[in-house]
């Protein structure tokens, strides 16, 4: 009896042993306008794979230049698609593993229901003393806001109004929090499940701005990762794809 008990508590051993050995941990670097879904992603992550993310928020930019210092990640999220192009060029990421996993859409946004009209005319009337946009050097829904602006023929006029943001996320929190009356931020920022955003918005056209292609790619770091390569599997899959659709982005 002494020897079966102890041959099933060495069972129970090897078999808790094998399922750690299959745990692993990966450290993904996301762009700011992401953040939310990336949030919901991880949990779904989580429950579905012995695996654990560990996430990191930021701009896109700021990114690249992190990872280029050795930054420990093994995925990057960008906003856009140049970047992890980049990367594959630098040798900083594996060729072949980059896709776009999400395209994002440009919205003008205040938290006041009756500022912003749904043409954009506000911009033309001018009747704001700030306007925020994310850094366009750093981020590219700063870059897609300022194109936005010189098609419309207003960036000159409003250049002494703007705020910069750093990222995508400190933008809606300069609006959000009241000291900014309207910005440009992602419409995946104000939408979730589909409901339609708080406050008042315009939907830009996405005529007046280079499509926002965002593509993800496997890091160098994250050559030999298995819960970094199963992941990215999982942000290719129809669960993550829905999740994405719902927050407020278009699928490649």
């Amino acid at each position: 009896m002494r020897i079966r008990k102890a041959g099933i508590v060495a069972g129970l051993a090897a078999a808790l042993a094998a399922g750690a050995a299959t745990a692993d941990e990966a450290q993904v670097a996301v762009a700011a306008n992401f953040a939310a879904p990336m949030k919901r992603l991880a949990e779904r992550f989580s429950r579905a794979t012995p695996h654990k993310l560990l996430i990191s928020v930021g701009s896109t930019g700021k990114f690249y230049a992190q990872i280029s210092n050795g930054g420990p990640f093994d995925v990057f999220l960008s906003a856009d698609h140049e970047t992890p192009l980049r990367m594959e060029q630098d040798k900083l990421a594996i060729a072949g593993t980059r896709f776009t996993y999400a395209v994002g859409r440009l919205a003008l946004w205040s938290p006041a229901a009756d500022l912003v009209d749904g043409n954009g005319e506000v911009l033309r009337k001018a009747a704001f003393k700030r306007l925020a946009i994310a850094n366009p050097k750093l981020a590219p829904y700063g870059a897609a806001a300022q194109q936005t602006l010189e098609k419309l023929g207003f960036w000159s006029a409003v250049r002494s109004k703007l705020v910069l943001g750093e990222n995508i996320a400190q933008t809606l929190q300069f609006v959000a929090s009241g000291n900014v009356e309207l910005g440009f931020v992602a419409l995946s920022q104000i939408q979730e499940g589909g409901k339609a955003p708080a406050g008042s918005h315009w939907l830009v056209p996405q005529s007046l701005y280079d499509p926002i292609r965002q593509d993800a790619v496997l890091l160098a770091r994250g050559g030999s990762n298995p819960a970094a390569r199963a992941f990215l599997e999982f942000l290719r899959g129809p669960a993550a794809r829905e999740l994405i659709r719902s927050s407020g982005y278009e699928l490649p």
